[in-house]
């Protein structure tokens, strides 16, 4: 289902690669002294541990929300980190869940993260569900982390280990974004998350740079390194088993998917599925600029994704039967 906008979104720019780039780099300069960060390492299974980075609120919380950063990404992304601030603001516990070897992790962890492992997000909610006191607990996801994020709210179907999930500029399906983000204007962005990713590859000390070389493209890391290592038959049986679109119709809570319909790395088309139109869970939010993850607003607050995502939060928080959030009376 397509929604009209909360807030009409009037882009900074209209340049989708310029909204991408300046909102990667844009200065978020806050006073997290406020809301100091507890680190943790939390066992997933008996080889991984994985970091998240939990923050409170001032006042006494309203709900718990887990953010889930994209491909290469950690905690201190600058998505993350204004989507922390404002959350905390707007009384939510915020935490920072760093997918497996991410965040200084590679030697906690035996295997690699790959873009529909949910098993280490959803050993964390399990733990959740018994420390949140009744609080509703929401997850928002941004790119690769949003394919997370939903593809785990389809596979629990109705739950109350979440109560809503909001991604962002989200590949639901997987081998679309692949092909389209190895497309040669988006050359320089592969470029640099293979720098990255090789960096973190190596860091696990399974893999020579010789292997890691060899892999000039997200396809080619996907298919002789991603996909192996979980028993894929190659990056297309992991691509097409492992993407949101196959799960989506099966989500049973509040769902937000905020994309724009310029995003280099996303092709628009694949938020043509129907379930996005007869899963009355589901909404969408389509804008026609912003780029991959760059809504920085002409007007108002300039990080509009952030307003949109907690007015979503909040708007759950008060429709809620009283009996629903948490499985516990309100």
């Amino acid at each position: 289902m397509i929604v009209a906008l909360m807030r009409a979104f009037e882009p900074l720019f209209k340049n989708p690669h310029i909204l991408t780039i300046l909102a990667n780099f844009w200065p978020r300069k806050y006073e997290f002294a406020r809301f100091p960060i507890k680190d943790r390492l939390i066992r997933t299974d008996p080889d991984t541990e994985v970091l998240v980075q939990t923050q409170h609120p001032a006042d006494a919380p309203v709900g718990h929300v887990v953010l889930l950063h994209g491909l290469e990404g950690s905690g201190e992304a600058g998505y993350i980190r204004s989507m922390a601030w404002d959350v905390l603001n707007a009384g939510f516990i915020a935490h920072r869940f760093h997918m497996r070897t991410c965040g200084g992790t590679a030697p906690l962890c035996k295997t690699l993260y790959h873009a529909g492992l949910t098993s280490d997000l959803l050993a964390f909610l399990e733990g959740l569900n018994h420390e949140r006191a009744g609080l509703p607990v929401f997850l928002i996801g941004f790119s690769l982390g949003g394919n997370v994020a939903l593809k785990l709210a389809g596979e629990l179907g109705t739950t109350e280990l979440i109560q809503g999930v909001c991604s962002i500029s989200t590949p639901i399906d997987l081998a679309s974004g692949v092909r389209r983000i190895g497309r040669l204007d988006n050359r320089l962005y592969e470029r640099r998350f293979l720098k990255r990713m090789r960096k973190r590859l190596f860091a696990t000390g399974r893999y020579t740079r010789e292997q890691l070389e060899s892999a000039r493209s997200l396809y080619e890391i996907d298919d002789k390194i991603t996909a192996p290592s979980f028993g894929f038959d190659g990056a297309d049986h992991y691509y097409a088993t492992q993407s949101a679109q196959r799960y989506i119709d099966r989500i049973r809570v509040p769902s937000l998917l905020i994309q724009a319909k310029d995003d280099t790395f996303i092709p628009f088309d694949m938020f043509a599925h129907p379930a996005i139109r007869s899963n009355p869970f589901l909404r969408l939010i389509a804008t026609e600029h912003g780029g991959h993850l760059g809504f920085l607003s002409r007007r108002g607050s300039r990080f509009w994704l952030d307003e949109i995502a907690i007015e979503f939060l909040k708007n759950v928080v008060s429709t809620a039967p009283e009996s629903v959030i948490g499985g516990r009376t309100r």
